[in-house]
C-alpha cells in the first residue's frame, strides 16, 4: 500500500537503517553536525517489497551527481550501482535549477536540489516528488570581497548581489533581505549560475553573493567574508525523482534509495575520505574540502521526508507567489500535499551495498 502522504506527519528511521548508522556515527557524529501544479495528484509506485528483488541487470538509470552533495559523490566514487547490474548516466547539477532543469526535460530520473527548489518546481508543475534527504546543511551564506565595506544585510541597498534563481541560495536572499527590513527591490539582482557568481565577485562586477558550498568554503579561503549567515534559512537537501520513473522501475528507485543510505553510513564512518573525493571532484583544497564536510553537511540526518521538511517550505512558500515565481498560494499548498514520497525511503537497506 501506498504511503504517499497529504500533509505527512513526522517520520522515524527504519530499524535497518539506525542499525547500519550507530557504529559509524558514534566515531564522527561530531564532526558532522556540521503538470501546472494542481492538475492530477502524485503517482504511486508499485510496492518495493517485490520491486527489491527484481534484476536490475541490462537497466539504465539517469542519474546527477552534484558537488553540493556529498552522498551522490560517495555512490559514485564507490560504483555501487553499476556492480548491482544498472547501465548508470551519471550527469552533474551546477545547481538546484540544473537539476530541475533535467528532471523536467527527462535527462535524468533522479536528481539533487535544495528543498526549496524542489517546491518551486513542482508548484509549477513538475512531476517530481522527493524520496530521500540527503543533508541538513549550512550551505548558503551572503558572501562580500575582501576588503570590502559591506558588512550587513542593511548594507546591500543599492547593491549589485548575484545569486543563481530558483536555487537555496536565492532563498536565502530573499529570507535575509526581508528579515532585515529590505525589499528585493532594493537591491539589483544579477541572476548567475554559482561559480560565475563568485567569479562576478571577484572580479568586482557584483558588490556581493550568495554563495553555495564548497564554491563558498574556497571563496572564505581566499579572503571572501561571509558576512550574514543563518542555518534557519537554508533548506534540507532532497533528493528527487520523476513520477513517471518511480512508477515504471521501483527496483531501480529503491536500489537508489538503498545506495544513499549505504553512502550516508560511509561517508559517516569515513569523512577523511569523503573529503577527499569531494576535493577532487570539485577542484578544492583538501582543508577546505574538509571544512565542507565536517562543518558544513551535516548527513547524520533523519532521511525520511517530513514534517520538518515542510515547516521549512511553508515559510518559503509565500515568497514564490510574492515575487511571481508562483501564480497562486494555492499552486504551493498543492505541492507541499503532493511533493513527498517516503515509499522507497522507509524500506531501505543501508547494508544492501556494503
Amino acid at each position: 500500500m501506498s504511503r504517499i502522504r497529504t500533509r505527512p506527519r513526522a517520520s522515524t528511521r527504519t530499524s535497518v537503517l539506525r542499525t547500519a548508522l550507530v557504529a559509524g556515527a558514534a566515531a564522527s557524529a561530531l564532526l558532522l553536525s556540521g503538470c501546472v501544479a494542481g492538475e492530477g495528484q502524485a503517482a504511486e509506485p508499485a510496492e518495493t517489497d517485490a520491486a527489491a528483488s527484481v534484476s536490475l541487470e541490462g537497466q539504465t538509470l539517469n542519474i546527477d551527481f552534484a558537488t553540493y552533495n556529498p552522498l551522490s559523490l560517495v555512490i559514485k566514487d564507490q560504483g555501487w550501482l553499476e556492480e548491482a547490474g544498472l547501465t548508470v548516466n551519471w550527469v552533474q547539477s551546477a545547481g538546484s535549477n540544473k537539476a530541475n532543469e533535467a528532471l523536467r526535460a527527462g535527462a535524468i530520473d533522479v536528481g539533487s536540489t535544495a528543498g526549496s527548489a524542489a517546491l518551486l518546481a513542482r508548484s509549477n508543475g513538475s512531476p517530481i516528488q522527493v524520496i530521500d534527504i540527503y543533508s541538513q546543511p549550512e550551505w548558503a551564506a551572503l558572501v562580500a570581497p575582501d576588503g570590502s565595506a559591506i558588512t550587513s544585510v542593511e548594507d546591500l541597498k543599492g547593491k549589485q548581489v548575484a545569486a543563481t534563481k530558483g536555487t537555496d541560495p536565492y532563498f536565502f536572499l530573499l529570507q535575509s533581505l526581508e528579515a532585515e527590513g529590505l525589499e528585493a527591490s532594493d537591491i539589483t539582482l544579477q541572476n548567475l549560475q554559482h561559480a560565475d557568481g563568485w567569479a562576478a565577485l571577484q572580479n568586482g562586477s557584483v558588490d556581493a553573493w550568495a554563495g553555495l558550498d564548497p564554491i563558498m568554503a574556497g571563496a572564505e579561503e581566499q579572503g571572501a567574508t561571509l558576512f550574514y549567515r543563518n542555518v534557519d534559512f537554508n533548506s534540507y537537501g532532497f533528493l528527487n525523482a520523476t513520477e513517471s520513473f518511480l512508477t515504471e522501475k521501483p527496483e531501480v528507485a529503491q536500489a537508489v534509495v538503498d545506495a544513499y543510505e549505504s553512502a550516508r553510513a560511509w561517508a559517516i564512518a569515513n569523512t577523511e575520505e569523503t573529503a577527499e573525493i569531494l576535493a577532487e571532484v570539485a577542484g578544492l583544497d583538501l582543508a577546505v574540502a574538509t571544512k565542507v564536510i565536517t562543518e558544513r553537511s551535516n548527513l547524520d540526518v533523519d532521511p525520511v521526508p517530513g514534517d520538518a521538511q515542510v515547516e521549512v517550505l511553508e515559510k518559503i512558500g509565500p515568497i514564490f507567489v510574492e515575487l511571481g515565481d508562483v501564480a497562486t498560494q494555492q499552486q504551493v499548498d498543492q505541492a507541499l500535499d503532493t511533493l513527498i514520497n517516503d515509499e522507497f525511503v522507509t524500506q531501505a537497506d543501508a547494508a544492501r551495498f556494503e
